[in-house]
């Protein structure tokens, strides 16, 4: 299944949604919660999280830093608390590079 880069441009998504968009468990994302202080989703009165796109950003960094680079779960809380934008800024550009791959390989099949 291929990850979304990009969250849609909602105010607010489910905890399935959000998985779905990092190909991820929700238990994932709940555990992710406890860990990372940038993670803050809104409840309604039974409990049900929403993710605010603020949070969704986040989570992309987080399975950057996790997935991705391979630092502990320790290590990416340091990163985002320390160098955040730089982290972010390395997210944002592999993103790019990713969309650029695809339409390269999109407009080399329509060639063909």
């Amino acid at each position: 299944m291929k990850r979304k880069t990009q969250p849609d441009q909602k105010l607010y998504h489910t905890i399935g949604e959000a998985a779905r968009m990092l190909d991820v468990n929700a238990s994932t994302l709940r555990f992710w919660e406890k860990e990372f202080d940038c993670i803050k989703p809104f409840r309604n009165k039974r409990g049900i999280r929403f993710y605010h796109p603020e949070d969704l950003e986040c989570l992309q960094l987080i399975h950057y830093l996790l997935k991705e680079k391979g630092f502990t779960i320790p290590g990416a809380r340091e990163q985002i608390r320390n160098n955040r934008k730089q982290a972010a800024t390395q997210l944002d550009l592999v993103n790019t590079l990713r969309r650029t791959r695809d339409f390269l390989i999109m407009l080399r099949d329509s060639i063909d």
